[in-house]
């Protein structure tokens, strides 16, 4: 059998190679015991899927019994700042039981769903909730593979769901989900200049509880993930597009688990380009000896259309981006390098990649007079030639295009 050169990234695990996946079995190591009736504290996590839309599965995960820290089982952010490795993600995420249910995602269909109900009351929590499970069957040795989410595992269809306490919500949350007449990007906002988390945005949002009433519908996490970045990138844009540009060549760089990126800041009006190459035997790459190179980039005036090629990981990019130009008050045009590692054995989702992004820009730049000295450097970390960068930007051919008026002055 000839197995495609891109399958992995296709795949995701659906064995369209024929052979075992070793993502799954990297995963299956961490399986749980299982309980059809347990109590557990929901760190709190919900996942709403795709597959079928409008009709899908919906559920709440946690783990069966009480854990102190439940929010380490589920948060990225968590998961970065305490350095955990892949295994430790995978024993955490492995703990939890996905009790998930059918359901629609419209409105008038989600009021006729008591199990709807109480997803939607946990996605609003701040911290874990304690949660009483009744299920139909045991869970399955099955899981839900993405780039864009970390591993979904252990489903089984829910008999009966109930609160053993009162979600903790935060005021700002609860205000914006009883407001019925602001619209979702709005509200997105809002709770993220309320300091409120990536990760919780993403699920209120999910649990179809923001937006004006009759719009408002159960979103995919997957989706619920790039709408979140986008919608706060494109605001903190709105203001950085005005900012005077940056007068100097900043080089950031950053590593975890698996994933390097080198991030080139060049002075210029704002573009943006996210190249990422996945090396062999990488979690998407596990049957070639060549890299899989994608790439997907903007101009100064916003993207128009979805970036199918990098995805999610685009999105998480330019947000952490959007941060620190907000924070510097200036505007620059931005390369982002990613190699993608053997390492890096099983998906953990974009939210890492977010915190690494996030964390590189938090540590002082490396400062250059040109262009090559700076990808001179990215070379020292890289283990792809630089040109495998170079060739294929969009953006490094478009700067020094049009004259800059520095070039007239003496």
């Amino acid at each position: 059998m000839v197995i495609q050169y891109n399958l992995c990234i296709k795949c995701k695990g659906k064995g369209l190679c024929g052979m075992p996946c070793r993502i799954y079995s990297k995963i299956g190591k961490f399986l749980p015991k299982t309980k059809l009736h347990f109590s557990g504290n929901s760190p709190p996590e919900i996942f709403v899927g795709r597959n079928f839309y409008p009709n899908i599965s919906a559920g709440i995960l946690a783990p069966q019994e009480e854990i102190e820290d439940a929010q380490e089982l589920t948060m990225p952010e968590s998961w970065h700042a305490k350095n955990l490795s892949i295994a430790q993600i995978l024993r955490n995420r492995n703990q939890l039981i996905y009790g998930k249910f059918k359901t629609q995602i419209k409105q008038n269909k989600i009021q006729k769903n008591k199990f709807t109900a109480v997803m939607q009351e946990i996605s609003m929590a701040y911290k874990s909730v304690s949660t009483e499970f009744f299920l139909s069957k045991p869970p399955k040795q099955d899981f839900e593979i993405d780039t864009s989410h970390a591993v979904i595992g252990n489903p089984a269809p829910v008999h009966d769901l109930r609160l053993q306490e009162n979600p903790k919500i935060k005021q700002k949350v609860d205000y914006l989900v009883n407001d019925t007449d602001v619209k979702a990007n709005t509200a997105i906002k809002e709770l993220y200049f309320a300091s409120t988390e990536i990760s919780n945005i993403i699920k209120i949002l999910s649990a179809g509880l923001l937006g004006k009433q009759i719009n408002r519908r159960l979103v995919p996490t997957r989706w619920a993930i790039t709408a979140t970045d986008d919608s706060i990138s494109k605001e903190l844009l709105k203001k950085i597009k005005f900012y005077p540009e940056l007068n100097e060549i900043l080089l950031f760089h950053g590593y975890y688990i698996g994933n390097h990126y080198e991030i080139l800041l060049i002075p210029d009006k704002f573009s943006f380009e996210v190249i990422e190459a996945f090396l062999p035997r990488s979690a998407w790459n596990q049957f070639s000896d060549k890299p899989l190179v994608n790439q997907d980039y903007e101009g100064f005036q916003n993207r128009k259309y979805y970036a199918e090629n990098v995805t999610g990981a685009y999105y998480t990019a330019r947000l952490a981006l959007c941060e620190y130009l907000e924070k510097i008050k200036k505007q620059a045009s931005c390369l982002f390098m990613r190699e993608e590692r053997q390492e890096y054995y099983a998906p953990c989702g974009v939210g890492i990649l977010r915190e690494l992004a996030r964390s590189a820009f938090q540590s002082p730049p490396e400062k250059f007079n040109t262009i090559q000295e700076a990808l001179k450097q990215a070379q020292t970390r890289l283990k792809l030639p630089i040109s495998t960068f170079e060739n294929k930007s969009w953006l490094l051919k478009e700067t020094g295009k049009q004259l800059r008026l520095n070039k007239f002055i003496r």
